[in-house]
């Protein structure tokens, strides 16, 4: 094996993300967030949006703690990738952070909306024609700290727990909610639930249908007024039994409900209960359907009889008119949005947020949700096509996917005839597929 001689060069500029670009492409030619940065928040010194485009850069290469941002000062390629003037200090960035109101955060989710459709990004519908909107919140541990606004969460932890929307099989990102970990779900939910269902109507148009699945922590009355209310919309919120007796709701389930045997698994039964309920709100009466079911077990998964049943009660509000089986299954695909929590708490590394201050996370959060839609529109065109360096075939990539491979890819920066390149090395893999999103990006 032969040693290697470390140098440093003195003339040649080099950079291990080139991926950089393809965020500042979507940051400036496809959202106008630096032009209301500025214009909201005003400074003399350095601008808004460089402070605001500096921290996003660095998220979309998984770094959040402020002091990351030092690395970068004096690189050439960040401040030209981004389209800004200064790179900010890991002080400055914090204080600037924690001097703007709250209320920007809702700017920075507009963009990430506007970056959608600008982009012209795909967003695929389900099986029905449906596009799907789902929303939850996930727990964020963080433990061991005195930020505020942590609380014990559901989950066992103190920390936050966050509320997300995401639209299509995609996973795009509307909205991320900072909120406190012991907050309830349905607390402050219809303000949030108004503004992704606006957002995700200008995305799709007027002329698709909107599926909007929920966990049970929405099951409530004012939830199911606010989607009826809404045109186009159907929507399956899992209900919540509380205290319902599964005995009770088996017998009726066997009375007048339907009874399936599973041929696969001896000794389990499942008792479908298929109703229309009418609810009371504010003095209106409001008629939904309900699907209630009850499974039975004799014998357990190793084939052992029990000495008494378990049952398990689970049930549906929906307004679509299909098979409650085909509802179920369209519920149970609600469960793909905790991929997307995982994306964002473990790829993006936004778990424990890097703030004390609950508004500086609750931005930080958000700016989150938007360089989660750079990745994720960046891993969609580049990473799915024929010139994809990746050789199995998939819906989506991870965002860690996209950032290996087209955010880290090194590359010579070029500075002459007033013009500024980047050259890959002859035997890069991803080179066709950086291409592609560049082209799409500059020219759509």
């Amino acid at each position: 094996m032969k040693r290697f001689v470390l140098e440093r060069s003195k003339r040649d500029v080099l950079t291990s993300y080139s991926g950089m670009a393809l965020a500042g492409l979507c940051l400036n030619r496809h959202t106008n967030l630096a032009a209301r940065a500025d214009e909201q928040l005003p400074c003399q010194g350095i601008a808004t949006s460089d402070v605001v485009f500096s921290y996003t850069g660095l998220l979309c290469v998984g770094k959040t703690d402020f002091e990351a941002i030092t690395g970068f000062r004096d690189d050439q390629t960040f401040r030209q990738s981004l389209g800004i003037v200064t790179v900010p200090s890991a002080e400055t960035l914090r204080q600037r952070l924690d001097a703007m109101p709250d209320t920007f955060r809702f700017a920075v989710a507009d963009a990430g909306t506007e970056l959608i459709r600008r982009a012209k990004a795909p967003i695929t519908a389900l099986a029905t024609g449906h596009i799907a909107l789902d929303c939850d919140g996930s727990p964020m541990d963080n433990s061991g700290t005195h930020k505020e606004g942590v609380s014990y969460t559901y989950k066992g932890h103190d920390g936050y727990t966050p509320m997300a929307a995401y639209l299509g099989q995609e996973g795009w990102c509307l909205e991320l909610e900072l909120r406190p970990g012991s907050q309830h779900g349905q607390k402050g939910f219809i303000p949030f639930l108004g503004r992704v269902l606006y957002r995700a109507r200008r995305l799709v148009g007027s002329d698709k249908r909107l599926l909007v699945r929920l966990d049970s922590a929405h099951d409530a009355a004012e939830t199911r007024w606010k989607l009826a209310e809404t045109p186009k919309t159907d929507w399956i919120i899992k209900w919540n039994p509380r205290k319902q007796d599964s005995e009770s709701w088996w017998q009726r389930g066997l009375e007048s409900g339907t009874v399936v045997e599973d041929p696969k698994r001896p000794g389990k039964r499942t008792a479908v209960l298929d109703e229309v309920v009418s609810t009371e709100h504010d003095g209106k009466t409001l008629t939904c359907r309900r699907i209630v079911q009850v499974v039975e077990r004799t014998i357990d998964r190793k084939g052992r009889l029990l000495l008494l049943p378990e049952r398990e009660l689970e049930g549906w509000w929906t307004s679509l008119d299909l098979a409650p089986r085909d509802v179920v299954k369209l519920y149970n695909d609600h469960g793909t949005s905790e991929q997307f929590h995982s994306e964002l708490k473990t790829d993006l590394d936004v778990e424990r947020l890097p703030s004390g201050k609950f508004a500086t996370n609750a931005l930080v959060l958000a700016l989150a949700g938007l360089a989660y839609n750079i990745l994720r529109l960046i891993g969609q065109i580049g990473l799915l096509g024929e010139f994809s360096p990746m050789r199995h075939p998939a819906k989506r990539r991870r965002l860690k996917t996209v950032m290996q491979e087209l955010m880290y890819v090194a590359a010579r920066v070029i500075d002459s005839g007033r013009r500024l390149r980047l050259r890959f090395a002859h035997h890069c893999p991803a080179f066709r597929a950086f291409e592609v999103v560049y082209h799409h990006l500059r020219t759509v």
